[in-house]
């Protein structure tokens, strides 16, 4: 197994090796000419001259305000969109989706299947959540971010209420538990919906969001920032889920289903569009109306 995790690893880090320099950070080592060379490999659109301009004058604005790349601001002590980025990644990992992968064992035992097919299926729930990333892949740009990630929440909301309703019926304790008649099936399809949901949505498009929203003065740092904030929440969620189950198996599905209704308020009101806009063009999204690029 962990010669197998050793092939993927090698193939990224070839591939990591071929990527280009950032056209931004080019730019603001007064490379420009290097820096359209990338523009016009990645993108040959014809719009290169007007990128770099763009990047040019988010580059002098942020001279001409003093800005140095901090991320302290008025909101808790931090600018308000790096808290945007926090959050989305908070929300992307409380609502449990590590919980199906980690623990998948309980809940397909509980549905009937012997312990020893349980890397099997968790085998094929993975290769499913990579499989609908694809759909995400090819319709952020057709119909936007914002779209896919509040049917993204819906789907997982409606998944995990009907989760926690299917071992509400469940008999037995710990993890001897079943659940009696057709409760087991709908648990099992409600788990792959809410797999297909997220791998659909919020686990690619939160990605795609973090590398627009931030400005390009803060944006590796804020970048960093949100990373950590989710592995954060990605430890709190394994860490607190044994202990969780065995209180109420029901009641912990229920609050991760509260937490992806709450990110579909939160993109509802918090999360612009930022389709077909440049990074320029995305980040002054998030600054209050009447002020300066922050």
């Amino acid at each position: 197994m962990f010669l197998a995790a050793a092939v993927p690893a090698v193939v990224y880090g070839w591939i990591a090796y071929t990527l280009p320099e950032s056209p931004r950070f080019l730019v603001f080592q007064g490379k420009e000419d290097e820096a359209r060379k990338v523009f016009d490999s990645i993108a040959p659109s014809g719009d290169t001259d007007r990128h770099i301009r763009e990047i040019q004058d988010a580059i002098e604005e942020d001279k001409l305000s003093g800005q140095k790349g901090s991320l302290r601001g008025k909101t808790f002590g931090l600018q308000a969109v790096v808290w945007v980025g926090i959050i989305l990644s908070v929300l992307q990992q409380f609502v449990g989706i590590n919980v199906i992968f980690y623990y998948s064992t309980t809940l397909w035992k509980a549905v009937g299947f012997e312990e020893k097919d349980s890397l099997t299926i968790s085998v094929a729930t993975s290769i499913t959540n990579i499989l609908v990333t694809l759909v995400a892949i090819a319709l952020v740009d057709r119909i936007g971010r914002r779209p896919i990630l509040l049917a993204g929440s819906i789907g997982m909301a409606v998944s995990l209420g009907t989760m926690a309703l299917a071992f509400s019926a469940a008999v037995g304790s710990g993890s001897e538990i079943s659940l009696p008649g057709a409760w087991g099936p709908v648990a099992l399809v409600a788990a792959n919906i809410f797999v297909v949901s997220f791998g659909a949505s919020w686990g690619p498009l939160v990605w795609v969001l973090l590398g627009e929203i931030f400005p390009s003065r803060i944006r590796a740092r804020a970048l960093g920032l949100a990373a950590a904030a989710q592995w954060v929440a990605n430890f709190a969620i394994t860490l607190s889920f044994p202990v969780m189950a065995a209180a109420s198996l029901p009641l912990t599905y229920a609050m991760y289903a509260l937490f992806a209704a709450a990110s579909f308020f939160f993109v509802m009101f918090k999360v612009p569009e930022t389709n077909g806009m440049s990074l320029e063009q995305a980040e002054t999204l998030f600054v209050p109306k009447g002020s300066k690029r922050a």
